[in-house]
């Protein structure tokens, strides 16, 4: 991008991407650096498709250089506005450029697509997240440990505006951000309480472990989606025999997308305890 802005060439843009991985910030770096501060009000325009909003005037007609539609969330425009919105891209290409923001590229049209110069934005990685967390965190005086710093990255999965969005929250309701903090904030099971679940799940008799689960769950308000999530890397690190992790995994897999169908918690919860009691009873068999 920062070459087509050099030579004075930059064609339609379509950014594309997870959300809070730079998309919106990137391309208004790149016209606060294509029009001074006096300009940048009559010819950058930025619309957001998927908010209802008064009907906006801004002319697309010549002047000296060219103007700039900043159109965020495209894949919000059904397929008959993004199909008018290509008559108005090829009518006035000559002093208008384009850039489309959305994060799911599958949901904008083919013809937009062929007429846009696209560039993916995937999630951030840590090593670009932590110094950006730490600015943030030294301008405003925010008390954060080492492990907390760690869950913010972990829990925002890339995602920036994520991560600020529960260091903030985090520091107003607790103060002091740390591992335990960030976690109760964002309503998500501590990793000792993981390690708890998969202990009765493994060692203790069906009814007790539903029990005890049940009573974690209703005491933190915890999801079995994000407790499902959480249990899935703790497979991966615990060392079952291959094929009986493969089986342990197949049925999560079943149990995830029936929660995602909507089905019953509590039945789900079953499930998983189930699935991890054949496990058990798999391995005392092979040994």
């Amino acid at each position: 991008v920062q070459r087509f802005i050099n030579e004075d060439r930059l064609p339609h843009l379509l950014l594309y991407g997870p959300p809070g991985t730079g998309k919106t910030s990137t391309i208004l770096a790149c016209a606060k650096q294509l029009y001074r501060e006096r300009e940048f009000g009559s010819m950058v325009l930025e619309v957001r498709m998927g908010w209802r909003q008064p009907p906006l005037f801004f002319s697309l007609f010549k002047r000296k250089g060219f103007k700039l539609v900043i159109l965020d969330e495209a894949d919000a425009m059904t397929q008959d506005a993004q199909n008018a919105l290509r008559r108005v891209i090829e009518k006035f290409t000559e002093n208008t450029r384009f850039c489309l923001i959305c994060n799911y590229l599958s949901k904008i049209i083919p013809a937009l697509q062929s007429r846009c110069t696209r560039f993916r934005f995937g999630p951030l990685t840590p090593e670009l997240m932590v110094p950006r967390l730490q600015h943030v965190i030294q301008e405003e005086g925010v008390d954060v440990t080492e492990d907390g710093m760690k869950a913010l990255v972990t829990l925002s999965s890339g995602d920036m505006r994520r991560a600020l969005n529960i260091l903030q929250s985090t520091t107003m309701a607790f103060g002091k951000v740390t591992e335990e903090s960030v976690y109760t904030c964002t309503g998500h099971p501590l990793k000792s309480d993981i390690a708890n679940i998969l202990d009765w799940m493994l060692n203790q008799d069906f009814s007790t472990a539903y029990r005890k689960i049940m009573e974690l769950k209703t005491l933190k308000g915890l999801a079995l989606q994000d407790i499902l999530t959480e249990i899935h890397l703790f497979v991966h690190r615990v060392d079952f025999p291959p094929s009986v992790r493969i089986q342990l995994l197949i049925k999560m897999a079943d149990i995830e997308y029936r929660l995602a169908a909507g089905t019953s918690e509590k039945i789900q919860l079953s499930s998983l305890i189930a699935a991890f009691q054949v496990t058990r009873d798999l391995i005392v068999a092979e040994a």
